[in-house]
């Protein structure tokens, strides 16, 4: 890897949440610690093979208080359809901040539609729906990390 690869990776690490990153190669050793709640990922890779991205460990999801209130809010989530993260990167809900959100809750949405933009080592990526129906709940912040396959909307299918 070469100082500006080293550089680029530093930032995504700090951008996508993940504590400390480890990669060793046959005559090459690096690791990235961050200032940020614990969450380790180790990478062993081949020599041939030089690493773009490294995968993080899925973000540990909140556990609710009691037990009557997970199973409520399980029921209640059963009917809707997840759409969920391609990719690790960041969320961002609009193309930019002036302007309008892509989708919002209540916003009816069809297969093909764009639903937000996920960054991922400086690509914007624009992610479309896969399913038709009505947008229920936004799960995750603006312009905040998420990891592969991390649920982004909740849609009541039409």
């Amino acid at each position: 890897m070469d100082i500006k690869q080293i550089q680029e990776l530093i930032k995504f690490v700090s951008r996508s949440g993940v504590n400390e990153v480890a990669i060793e190669q046959e005559d090459f050793k690096i690791t990235i610690k961050t200032n940020q709640a614990p969450t380790v990922v180790h990478a062993t890779v081949p020599a041939q093979i030089a690493p773009a991205v490294v995968p993080a460990a899925a973000a540990p999801q909140p556990v609710a208080p009691t037990e009557t209130k997970a199973s409520v809010a399980a029921e209640d989530d059963s009917k809707y359809i997840t759409i969920k993260s391609p990719m690790i990167g960041t969320f961002y809900r609009s193309s930019s901040p002036d302007k309008p959100s892509f989708a919002n809750v209540g916003d009816e949405v069809a297969v093909g539609k764009v639903i937000c933009i996920i960054e991922a080592m400086k690509l914007f990526n624009e992610i479309e729906s896969e399913v038709s129906g009505r947008i229920v709940k936004v799960l995750v912040e603006n312009a905040s990390p998420v990891e592969y396959d991390q649920p982004l909307f909740l849609v009541e299918p039409m």
